[in-house]
């Protein structure tokens, strides 16, 4: 009986009734149809990143995803005369080595979001992203199978219904993602620089674009600051990535928001916030964290937040996902008491909830 805390970036979450590895998507549709045929409860596993787990494990039958099969199209050109470059991945393809091949082989799009831990299959889920960039933006097409009609299909981006770190697959597990189509540039340079920490580091403005190597390097060293790649000796990257999503108020909400935080932390006090675009204002979690108490290192128990990124809660050894949970809840609690904001969890929940 496979326990699964081998296969989470947690290392938490107990053993699975069945466990099998699919190296194919014909065997990852076959598995997951047998399952459904018996009507035995099924989760699909990817590199695990993205996972909390129940210290009871999983009831029913977990399917590993290990396909590996990645091709490149030539596309022609997009309407700035840029060549286009469709890559297919299998959902089993480690998201990481991708990106890195895809730098070195001249293709932009995806460089922002080096270091991201897991595999293709689960980035259009989350809608996957980082330092401004995200698989929305790129994604051309999904093969799915459709576990209701068990027929497989291409959804188009739009179909996908892609949001902040949302889509149409998230919470709801009538598709298996099987392939992922995206549509890079053929460009030396990097998609043009949108978030402001990436800026600095690189010495550049927002808007410009630098080399790609460069690019990815550069969000690799922030990556690795906030223990958000992956060191198996370091203890402080064990954990889901970021746990909590950056919220969006309303510009009212935000303004109440802002005077909790004068009268917290003095008159003052700057709360972080950038439109979204849609005439909302998106918060750092991280800040609301850290300034509702809840610092680096922060845990009186096994589970801790990170020494080096507030948004990150770990299982330094020892810990089990009660305990995890237990010190989300107290983070969740203390950031609503003190700025009136209920935080959200990133993290897909296995058999527990928040």
């Amino acid at each position: 009986m496979s326990t699964l805390s081998e296969y989470t970036t947690l290392r938490l979450g107990g053993p699975a009734r069945e466990f099998r590895t699919a190296a194919t998507t014909e065997e990852l549709v076959a598995a997951v149809a047998a399952a459904d045929a018996a009507g035995e409860p099924v989760l699909v596993l990817g590199g695990g990143s993205n996972l909390v787990v129940s210290d009871a494990g999983f009831p029913g039958t977990v399917v590993l995803v290990d396909s590996q099969e990645v091709s490149f199209e030539e596309a022609g050109a997009d309407e700035t005369g840029e060549p286009v470059v469709l890559v297919r991945a299998d959902a089993g393809v480690e998201w990481d080595p991708l990106v890195e091949r895809a730098v070195a082989e001249g293709l932009s799009g995806v460089e922002f979001l080096s270091g991201v831990p897991g595999r293709v299959g689960s980035t259009p889920i989350q809608n996957v992203g980082a330092y401004g960039q995200d698989v929305g933006q790129t994604i051309r097409e999904v093969l799915v199978h459709d576990r209701r009609t068990g027929e497989r299909r291409r959804m188009t981006n739009a179909e996908c219904g892609f949001t902040y770190r949302d889509s149409v697959f998230k919470g709801d597990d009538r598709h298996v993602v099987c392939e992922v189509t995206f549509a890079l540039h053929r460009s030396k340079l990097s998609r043009p620089i949108a978030y402001p920490e990436v800026a600095r580091a690189l010495g550049a403005e927002a808007g410009d674009r630098v080399p790609l190597e460069r690019a990815r390097e550069t969000v690799l060293g922030l990556r690795r600051g906030k223990g958000m790649v992956l060191d198996p000796d370091d203890p402080d990257t064990r954990s889901a990535g970021s746990f909590f999503t950056n919220p969006v108020v309303t510009a009212e909400e935000f303004a109440a928001v802002r005077e909790r935080a004068a009268a917290r932390l003095g008159a003052d006090a700057e709360v972080p916030g950038h439109p979204d675009g849609l005439g909302n204002v998106k918060l750092s979690a991280a800040w609301l964290i850290d300034r509702a108490g809840f610092g680096k290192g922060y845990g009186a128990g096994p589970a801790r937040i990170s020494g080096k990124h507030t948004l990150a809660l770990t299982n330094p050894g020892g810990a089990t996902t009660e305990d995890l949970l237990d010190l989300a809840r107290e983070v969740r609690a203390g950031v609503e008491e003190a700025f009136g904001v209920r935080l959200v969890n990133e993290p897909v929940m296995v058999g527990v909830s928040l």
